[in-house]
């Protein structure tokens, strides 16, 4: 902003809290969680759900173990009410679970949500009007505290009168002083209170009392402040359940939900992948999943969340950004070379530390930049290195590895890995995990050029002192040639021919072989290390053999090093 437009902006009055305990707690239980996914007007989506996209949704939450619904204002609309009125009719609710209606504090609007509740088993009824000094002078005119306190108190005598004309159903009461967030504390405690009076909760029948931070105007810690400031004045507090409903403006909602737990609150309201009006609602898949990361159970499953996007986006027609925490398509990615090579060595040494455990026993999760392990959420493996021109030589092997079945020695890494991102350098984007493959069996596997292995006949019976001797026919630059040789094995014994023939300027150094993993039973893949060039520029060089004998891709495995060692 330009200077002159920052001086209409006043900074946020803290809380006078000097005693504050939340700073010092740790979360160790989860709160109750209620789902406002379908609440549509407030959801701001461009194109609004269906009945039946809101009743896919509404099973979809039921599966995840949200046991408080809201299924929006049964008298917004008449999309609305049929909505509840055919979960009702197609005894789609549970038994376990609670459908929260919304309604403003108005007397034909209580009377029409009432009309919904018929056959209903558990219901809580969720009453709000705005109480914040903004609201009361712009909204509704410079209306007094007074006067917002009785609409809030009228609002609930309505609602109390009307529980008995739904006799089957079991209703709780919710109270929203809307705008909570930028009302006066002692004032939002003032209606909270007369509210409560006139209800008449008891410690078996709470009354909730939903402290919404209808607009994010400050810092997470001064909305903990408010929440602690609240539980701690509050009256009959075993009456009571505090609930959170925190928006996104200044990008912490989440935080402020986690510290107001922190602060006393009892119960969260949020939505999927935190959509709702301008910068969102909670996102109820990063708080709970960050209680899971310390081990802290939560009710919800969130086992296969690729499923619960789908399903998401299908309905709502928003999407979930490529950084979204736990849910983005990105967030288990790594391009950094530095990373990548961090977290394929936290795998390694995780399959490790499994092996070694006792039978039973859980290694506790421990890989560099994964806060929880992708597979408990439904995410692959396979998509979490990624190859562009950053990329480094740990994530190259890992692709090879987990999506092709080839471990790499790795001193071989640096060749491999520094030749692929120089190809998606060259391409300027990032590689697919079948190019790698592709890229290294051009690069690396099987080579046949200038020094191709067209036959090789092997005998183990016709060496000396127990060699076995060899008769290959081999190419250089396309003219054919027989040559032989003996060793104590084939690779020595090839070796030895090539010396014969005069093309044997190297010494082997190394070698790997391995079944390939998920491919074929029949191919196996070697790994050989060639000492090549003058004494004052040794190099090593790795070359690839895939053969179904895993002698003749030891042979291929050496020949193609040969080849990589021509200048």
């Amino acid at each position: 902003m330009k200077p002159e437009s920052i001086r209409k902006y006043r900074p946020f009055p803290p809380v006078d809290l000097p005693d504050r305990q939340w700073p010092g707690r740790t979360l160790t239980q989860t709160p109750i969680w209620c789902s406002v996914d379908l609440r549509d007007g407030n959801q701001a989506l461009p194109v609004p759900m269906s009945v039946e996209e809101k009743l896919e949704l509404f099973d979809l939450l039921v599966r995840i173990g949200f046991k408080q619904i809201e299924v929006g204002f049964p008298s917004a609309s008449d999309t609305e009410f049929t909505f509840l009125r055919t979960l009702v009719e197609q005894d789609r609710i549970p038994d376990d679970v609670t459908v929260q209606v919304l309604v403003q504090a108005r007397e034909h609007l209580i009377r029409r949500t009432f009309e919904s509740l018929a056959g209903v088993h558990h219901a809580i009824v969720h009453l709000y009007n705005s109480t914040s000094p903004l609201q009361r002078r712009v909204t509704f005119g410079d209306a007094t505290r007074e006067s917002i306190k009785q609409i809030a108190v009228d609002g609930t005598r309505l609602v109390r009168s009307l529980v008995n004309t739904v006799p089957g159903t079991d209703v709780r009461f919710q109270y929203s002083p809307e705008s909570f967030s930028d009302t006066e504390l002692d004032y939002a405690l003032e209606v909270c209170e007369a509210v409560k009076a006139e209800w008449g909760p008891t410690a078996a029948r709470p009354i909730i009392l939903n402290l919404p931070a209808t607009v994010e105007w400050a810092m997470p810690n001064v909305h903990a402040d408010q929440i602690e400031w609240f539980s701690r004045h509050i009256s009959q507090r075993e009456t009571v359940q505090i609930s959170l409903h925190t928006h996104n403006d200044r990008g912490t909602g989440i935080a402020a939900t986690e510290l107001g737990l922190l602060a006393g609150a009892d119960r969260v309201e949020g939505t999927l992948f935190g959509n709702g009006e301008r910068t969102g609602n909670l996102d109820i898949v990063v708080v709970a999943l960050n209680l899971n990361s310390h081990g802290i159970p939560t009710g919800l499953d969130f086992s296969d969340l690729p499923t619960i996007r789908s399903v998401y986006e299908r309905t709502t027609r928003m999407t979930v950004p490529d950084r979204q925490p736990y849910a983005g398509e990105l967030v288990f990615t790594a391009f950094s070379g530095s990373h990548q090579d961090a977290i394929k060595k936290g795998f390694d040494r995780r399959a490790r530390d499994t092996a070694a455990a006792d039978p039973g026993t859980i290694v506790p999760w421990g890989v560099p930049y994964l806060t929880i392990d992708p597979q408990d959420i439904g995410r692959s493996y396979e998509a979490i290195i990624r190859i562009n021109s950053q990329s480094g030589k740990g994530g190259v092997a890992y692709v090879l590895d987990r999506e092709h079945g080839f471990d790499l020695p790795k001193t071989m890494h640096p060749q491999v890995g520094s030749r692929i991102y120089q190809l998606a350098d060259a391409l300027g984007r990032e590689l697919s995990p079948d190019e790698v493959r592709d890229f290294f069996f051009r690069d690396f596997v099987n080579l046949q050029a200038p020094l191709a292995l067209v036959d090789y006949e092997l005998d183990h019976h016709s060496g000396a002192r127990g060699e076995v001797a060899c008769r290959a026919t081999i190419a250089v630059d396309g003219t054919e040639r027989v040559i032989s040789g003996s060793g104590n094995g084939p690779i020595n014994a090839f070796v030895h021919a090539l010396e014969t023939a005069g093309l044997k300027d190297f010494s082997v150094t190394d070698y790997r072989s391995h079944a390939v993993r998920g491919g074929s039973d029949a191919d196996s893949a070697a790994y050989v290390q060639l000492q090549t060039g003058p004494e004052t520029d040794r190099r090593l060089i790795w070359g690839c053999g895939v053969d179904p004998s895993i002698e003749m891709a030891g042979l291929k495995a050496l020949v193609s090093a040969w080849n990589l060692a021509r200048p």
